[in-house]
């Protein structure tokens, strides 16, 4: 128990091995790390070919069919890989975090143990107003005499719950009781096991800017980590999931609307009567185009190549 050992006939991945145990500060009190895992990329192809070993000889034959299993949704291979992280973040992040429910927890229990005096306060400028169009999301920044106000009121009011629920404790009211009234910007922590594809999916809703801060912090941190531990499966996932931008029937029609030169506010206005699905199709255009970038074909490159071929061919 608890030994190393340097030899072993399972997958070894060399990017998880430098990463495990390493804590990851996120928030003021919060952290990530990943403690164990199961797999690396060449899991996705022994399971791809239902064999055993190394599979394929070469490495970029492994890459093209990990990338054809995310690029087509083949996601029973990319479930042979299992990850299992250790978090501690604010109770109204982890009620986020659990939505995704095909993963396995253990959280840290307030009934058995006394839940320590740590909660969640936002920096000044994360202090921000309701959006006027994301019912669920942050606007516009507030004055700075409003934020500092409101930061005070959080620190007041959690100091004096976390007083209240010491008290109740010291009068004999049991734990589980006690607890009742702590904030939702209570610490709590929680070891989470989740396999690759189910993590794909987690990455991909909370990495999005729609998501709310606090747990994107968290996901981009432990996007980071995977991308380390699994990188060819990370790639695909970047490429076919992550930055893939999908359009819908209407949203296809618009866009050969704009391929034919008429004027996209023209077209916002005409194929989308629902102002937030104009808004969308207008977020999407704009990062479509913050995307573009010039390409440059190296005729003389392919055309040496060409060459190459024939002299080889004739040998």
């Amino acid at each position: 128990m608890g030994e190393l050992y340097s030899r072993t006939k399972r997958f070894v991945s060399k990017g998880a091995e430098k990463e495990l145990g390493k804590e990851h500060k996120v928030l003021d009190q919060g952290f990530i790390r990943l403690v164990d895992y199961m797999g690396k990329d060449g899991s996705l192809v022994r399971a791809a070919r239902t064999s055993y070993g190394k599979g394929t000889k070469k490495a970029s034959e492994d890459r093209t069919l990990i990338r054809y299993l995310v690029r087509k949704k083949h996601t029973t291979p990319v479930e042979f890989v299992e990850t299992i992280w250790h978090a501690k973040m604010p109770i109204f992040v982890a009620r986020q975090w659990v939505r995704h429910r095909t993963a396995s927890i253990n959280e840290y229990s307030g009934r058995y143990s006394i839940m320590p005096d740590e909660f969640f306060i936002p920096e000044l400028e994360r202090i921000q107003a309701q959006s006027k169009l994301n019912r669920q999301g942050s606007g516009d920044t507030l004055p700075l005499e409003t934020q500092q106000k409101v930061r005070d009121l959080l620190v007041s009011d959690a100091n004096q719950v976390f007083d209240h629920y010491n008290k109740i404790q010291e009068d004999g009211v049991a734990r589980e009781l006690a607890r009742i009234g702590l904030p939702l910007s209570t610490y709590t922590q929680w070891y989470w096991k989740m396999d690759l594809h189910n993590l794909f999916h987690f990455l991909k809703l909370r990495i999005d800017p729609h998501a709310q801060e606090e747990i994107r912090k968290y996901a981009i941190k432990m996007g980071e980590i995977t991308k380390k531990s699994f990188p060819v499966a990370y790639e695909a996932f970047e490429d076919y999931i992550l930055n893939a931008v999908n359009l819908s029937t209407l949203e296809q029609t618009a866009m050969m609307d704009i391929m034919q030169g008429i004027d996209i506010n023209q077209v916002a206005k005409y194929r989308f009567k629902n102002k937030f699905e104009r808004q969308e199709f207008l977020d999407k255009y704009k990062l479509l185009q913050s995307k573009k970038e010039p390409i440059e074909y190296d005729f003389n490159f392919q055309k040496t190549n060409k060459i190459i071929m024939r002299k080889r061919n004739k040998k």
